[in-house]
């Protein structure tokens, strides 16, 4: 699996209670360690990145719309939105 780019945010302050950063949700360890860390291992921290935003915010972790793109390609979704935001009247 192919590495990725840093979660980092530049909101870089550890929050002392939590002992996470408040902007990228990744502890010391976690930081230190990510550029030596696989794109499968990467990966995996990422998907418990966004379940401690959204433990800590209460703001529900996002699917990756890349993945629903990929997904729901040649399917009908049910919408009648068109390209330009408007309604279609077929």
């Amino acid at each position: 699996m192919e590495k990725i780019p840093s979660p980092c945010i530049s909101i870089c302050q550890m929050d002392p209670v939590k002992e996470v950063c408040i902007g990228c949700y990744r502890t010391r360890k976690e930081i230190a360690q990510w550029p030596t860390m696989n794109g499968e291992a990467q990966h995996q921290l990422l998907g418990e990145l966004k379940q401690r935003r959204a433990e800590q915010t209460g703001i529900s972790a996002r699917s990756n719309a890349r993945s629903n793109a990929r997904t729901n390609t040649g399917t009908n979704t049910g919408s009648n939105i068109g390209q330009n935001g408007k309604q279609s009247t077929n």
